[in-house]
Formats: C-alpha cells, structure tokens, sequence
C-alpha cells in the first residue's frame, strides 16, 4: 500500500522498479560507493568515504553543492549550541566533526557570521557561493569524483539488493555499479525506487515548505536596533503584519526569522508560509505542489518585502537581492528505518550507547499557522546509527533529513549540523563495511563511534 501523503496529485506518479543486474546500460562506471546528493550530508559522506580510501561517485541534480542550505537558502547552521533559559553572552558549543570542519572553512574564507540569538540559542549564517566554494575544495582534495546536473534515474538491484543507481543527464542515461549508496537525496530517493518502507510525516502531516530571500540596501545599524538582537522576530512586528493581513496583505505567517549575513546592509529572511489555496500542506515531492510553492513563494517574497519597507526602520530603501533556487524544503520522505528517531528520544533527552550524533536544537515544528519550538534547555539527545539504515534493503543507507524519525522528531533532527555529522557516519559506516566485508547492518555501532571520535566528533563513549 502506498503511504499516505498530503497531495491529492501524488498518486498520479509512480516510482520505476528497479533495474536487473542485466540491465543493458552503458556502465559509466564501477565505484565502491554511489553518494546521490551533495546537500550537507551528501558533502560530509563522500569527503570523508574518499579521505578513507573509497572511490567514490557523488551525484547532484543542480550544478552546485548546498542542497537546502543553499539551494533553499536556509542559510545557517544550525544544531551547534545549547539552548539556555537565560541568555548566555557566548554560546556554549557541543557538535564538532565534520560539522566544525566545514563552518571552519566557511570561517575561514569570510563566509560565517558570528553566532547570533536564536530564541535561547544561537546559529551562525553563512554566504551561499562561500558554502560551495568550500564544498567543491574539500570534495576536489579528497578526490571524489562528482557529476552535477544529473540524477538518479533509476536503481539496480536483484533481491532487495541494491547494486547501483543509472543516472540521467541531458546526455542520456547511464549505470553505474557501486557496491554501497548512500541516499542523501533528502527525498529517499533511493530507497523509495528500491521498495523500501517510508512515511510522509504524521500519517501525511508534513512541515510547510518556505520561500527564503536576501534583503539588500538594508540600513542595518538602523534595522537591528530597533529589531533587537534575537533574530526572531519582537511582538511589534508581529502586530504590525496582522494589521497589514487584516488590510488585505499576504502575510499569512507572523512570527518572522530575520538573520545577519557576511555582506554589509544585507538580511536573510525566513518569513513566508506556503500552503495550498486550501490550506492543504504542500508536499513537494509531487511536482504540482512544488511548482505551486515556488510561484507562490515568490509572491509572498514581494508582500513581505513591501511590508519590510513600509514598516519596519532602516528598511525603507531595501530591495529583494535574490531567493531561493528552490523554496526550503524541510520535510518530505522519512525512511523506516532499524531504530527510528521517536518523539520520546527528543523531549527526554535520550542519551545512548549507540548514538552517532548530538543534537541540541528545538523541536522546530512549520506545520500550522505560525512555527512552533519545543526547547532542550541546558540538554541534548542522541541520534542512533539505526535511525540512517532502512528497514528493507541491502548495501544502502541514508544520511540527512530523510533519515527515520517521527513527525515531531524530524523537525528537530533535519537541520544543518547534525546533516554533517549524518553524512559522516553514514561515510565511515560505509566504508568499514567495505573493509570488513560485512553487510551494512553488521557493522559495529562502536568502530563507527571511534572513527567519528578520531574525526573530531563530539561523541561519550563511555556512559
């Protein structure tokens, strides 16, 4: 039975089954591991399976790396600090890693801001072409083998077996034999050609997608005084786009997010909230419901900046710089995974021997009428290795936000730092697996915990 989903379109679509071994394609080539998908885990993943020894094919649908972070433009990492009930002056660090690794690189080059307030904790935003320059170095170094501008087409496999992916460009199509993926398509790409197990949130409730933009010609010293210095939004600008909604405006979302960036008298603005004239939650798997969202999203775009201009100081001469190649996209398929990320493992806290990653971030929930956070104050829970490997399939596992979580879960987990820290376990478990020549779900939760120790990961191995 499919699972159920939000769009009444989706049903039109049908996934293709798999490849045979046998399947007549010109074999482009034969790698140890297939990455599909160069968002931030996708970069982790094939960076770090090529440092440790694996050849390595990493597959992009666009013709940069970012996927969401700059593809969505959601600009930030995310996932770095805890929260704190009162304000902490400096932020207290608890993700490294792969994580460290890349904001170090962006850093490095002018492209971070210093961390700035977020509710009770902090994130860091960062400059979209830095993010790929820094991406295309680091995959360049390790000698990945990448191919933009083409996508998985379909996937190999015999016997729930997955061999390979075959790849369209506008070249043609082509196979390539791997003997490990990793699905870091954000989609479960891979996994939902294979016939694997996935959800589309609760029971179809997915997370709102969003139409990020860049605000220039922005007085800055101007706006952030009388903005304040958390960048969620204060209770006068609240009040102000409902009276501009009760006028007749489109600003359907009130509870705005406004960030620093690394260019002088520019913001990013993570306002707008797509659903369907309905009110349905989009889900952007389905084409109709994606293009609905980028038409719309650039809409809305242009109400808040009109709002922007007219309403709130050092705005009255800004102008939209650029949004997204695509709206955010914060939730689409979770795979089942063998040991699914719950709700109770976020607001416990859960602590485990076989977590493979921190995250202190909010439960940061886009599924209503305004977002919705949940604070882990002072606290932080763990992320098992299961939560990256499918229920159904071999020589495949996931990294990113399609990794298995419930609803709630997901809204906390997806974001940007822990996407690092996924992509390179996923790597190291990959790559022992290779080594040891052992199936994926036999690799042991504790090598893969020394490999990210040793890799700079913040990880107890003793509890």
């Amino acid at each position: 039975m499919l699972p159920t989903h939000t769009s009444p379109h989706l049903d039109s679509w049908r996934l293709p089954a798999p490849l045979p071994s046998d399947h007549g394609l010109p074999v482009l080539a034969t790698v140890d591991i297939v990455v599909v998908g160069a968002g931030a885990a996708g970069v982790a993943a094939a960076t770090t399976a090529a440092e440790n020894g694996a050849q390595v094919l990493l597959v992009e649908k666009y013709g940069f790396a970012g996927g969401a972070a700059v593809a969505g433009m959601s600009g930030t990492i995310c996932g770095l600090y805890l929260a704190h009930e009162e304000p902490a002056d400096v932020p207290t660090q608890i993700v490294h890693g792969f994580a460290e690794r890349f904001r170090g690189e962006l850093a490095a080059r002018g492209g971070l801001t210093p961390p700035q307030r977020y509710g009770k904790t902090f994130t860091v935003a960062h400059d979209p072409l830095m993010w790929c320059e820094a991406a295309d170095d680091l995959l360049t170094a390790a000698g990945v083998r990448v191919l933009l501008h083409t996508t998985v087409s379909r996937v190999i496999a015999e016997e729930g077996r997955c061999l390979g992916v075959a790849l369209l460009s506008t070249a043609g199509e082509v196979a390539v034999h791997a003997s490990r993926i990793i699905d870091a398509s954000g989609d479960a790409a891979v996994i939902s050609q294979l016939g694997g197990e996935y959800h589309f949130g609760d029971d179809g409730r997915i997370q709102n997608p969003t139409m990020f933009f860049r605000l220039g010609g922005v007085n800055t010293d101007a706006f952030w005084s009388a903005f304040g210095d958390d960048t969620i939004c204060p209770p006068w600008v609240t009040e102000r786009i409902r009276a501009r909604r009760d006028a007749g405006a489109d600003l359907p979302r009130e509870k705005i997010w406004v960030f620093r960036t690394p260019r002088a008298g520019e913001l990013m603005v993570n306002a707008t909230r797509l659903a369907a004239a309905d009110g349905r939650v989009l889900n952007v798997v389905d084409p109709e419901d994606f293009t609905y969202a980028e038409v719309h999203g650039r809409r809305q775009v242009r109400a808040y900046e009109r709002f922007l201009r007219q309403e709130v100081p050092g705005c009255a001469d800004a102008f939209v710089v650029d949004t997204g190649v695509e709206v955010g996209i914060r939730q689409t398929r979770s795979i089942r995974s063998t040991d699914d990320l719950t709700n109770d493992d976020v607001v416990t806290a859960r602590k485990r021997d076989d977590g493979i990653c921190r995250s202190p971030w909010p439960i940061e929930l886009h599924d209503g009428t305004r977002p919705r956070l949940h604070w882990l104050l002072d606290d932080y829970y763990d992320v098992p290795l299961g939560a990256l490997i499918p229920q159904d399939g071999e020589n495949v596992l996931v990294a990113g936000r399609c990794l298995g979580a419930d609803h709630e879960a997901l809204a906390s987990a997806r974001v940007t730092a822990q996407c690092f820290e996924y992509g390179a376990a996923a790597a190291f478990t990959a790559v022992h697996s290779l080594d040891a020549d052992v199936p994926l779900r036999e690799v042991p939760v504790d090598t893969v915990r020394r490999f990210m120790t040793a890799a700079g990961s913040t990880i107890d191995h003793a509890r």
